[in-house]
């Protein structure tokens, strides 16, 4: 009995190869052909290409944002921009009159908060796709792409507020990481204020109040 039903299932699978072995060699011609006629990316691709563009952007954005936000970006990895609507980022949020800000991620949507309380508002997705690049990633340097939402919400907030995308938070970045992130820019920028009291107290100037 076992040596029928051994019999049998390799006459079995003799069939099936015989069945499929020129389907097989069709698909693999296929293949050969599509690829043939596909442009191969990599010709003349650069492994260094994608970080000098980004140092390049960082040049730019240090000589774009004043001081605090680069050294911000620097340290922390995000810009805080403050909002400057009286009547807040939204009117569905009741935050009129109260300062608000935004935190700016590369590449993750543009973030309404309140510093008082550090309640988070609202998410809102921009983006700026690199066009002119025939190769590598869609996206933007890190630093081009803050770049883009910073000079987008200094010099137009309200309507890049109206055309982007709101969601309300955490729909992209977890709020934890935000919060934890809030908490970080508090500690950064009471480090800041003791090293600048330090420093006017060693140049024999008398600190601010």
């Amino acid at each position: 009995m076992v040596l029928a039903l051994s019999a049998t299932a390799i006459v079995v699978v003799a069939l099936l190869w015989e069945i499929l072995l020129p389907r097989l060699e069709e698909a693999r011609e296929r293949h050969k052909a599509r690829r043939a006629h596909e442009p191969d990316l990599r010709i003349g691709f650069d492994p260094g290409r994608e970080r000098r563009a980004e140092a390049r952007a960082r040049e730019l954005l240090k000589s774009c944002v004043n001081n605090e936000e680069w050294a911000m970006y620097h340290d922390l990895g995000f810009i805080r921009v403050w909002g400057t609507q009286a009547e807040g980022p939204d009117f569905a949020t009741h935050t009129s009159g109260a300062p608000y800000a935004y935190l700016i991620y590369p590449h993750k949507p543009l973030v309404a908060y309140l510093p008082q309380t550090g309640r988070l508002l609202s998410e809102y997705c921009v983006e700026f796709p690199d066009e002119t690049r025939p190769y590598g990633s869609a996206l933007l340097p890190d630093s081009d792409d803050v770049l883009a939402k910073w000079m987008a919400l200094t010099g137009d907030e309200r309507r890049l507020v109206e055309n982007a995308n709101m969601h309300l938070p955490g729909r992209q970045i977890d709020p934890k990481r935000v919060r934890r992130d809030l908490w970080r820019l508090r500690q950064w920028e009471r480090e800041r204020a003791r090293s600048d009291r330090r420093r006017d107290a060693e140049g024999g100037t008398v600190p601010a109040p």
